[in-house]
């Protein structure tokens, strides 16, 4: 069973930086990660996923302003967010899964149930 425990959540004001962090315990190292976020009332959305050989897949709404990345010795995933609005506000939560990852589309999406490991989330919040 994979353990997943994110930390660096917190609040900063628009514009500013934060950056997610994700232990992976109990893993045999073959995993696709990623993360999502949820707002209350909302689906959940996808924001970015990585696999092994380090190709990556962002939401649109994310792309340029987020970095996902991953140090495999650590078995740490991150998520580096620059330039934040007050839409990313949001629990954000580690996944992962113990195959090759799976996107759908020309966007490559990311869905919630291709994933069978859920960290406890990290809440981020996003001032004016």
């Amino acid at each position: 069973q994979v353990q997943l425990v994110e930390a660096g959540g917190g609040s900063v004001q628009a514009g500013g930086s934060l950056r997610l962090s994700c232990v992976a315990s109990n893993s045999d190292g073959n995993l696709c990660m990623g993360w999502f976020r949820e707002i209350p009332g909302r689906q959940r959305e996808g924001v970015a996923a990585i696999e092994n050989d380090g190709r990556t897949t962002y939401a649109t709404s994310v792309k340029g302003r987020f970095t996902i990345s991953q140090d495999s010795a650590k078995n740490t995933l991150y998520l580096q967010m620059n330039s934040l609005k007050v839409d990313d506000t949001a629990m954000y939560y580690c996944v992962a899964e113990q195959r090759a990852c799976r996107w759908y589309g020309s966007r490559r999406q990311i869905v919630p149930y291709e994933y069978s490991y859920w960290g406890q989330g990290t809440q981020v919040t996003v001032s004016l």
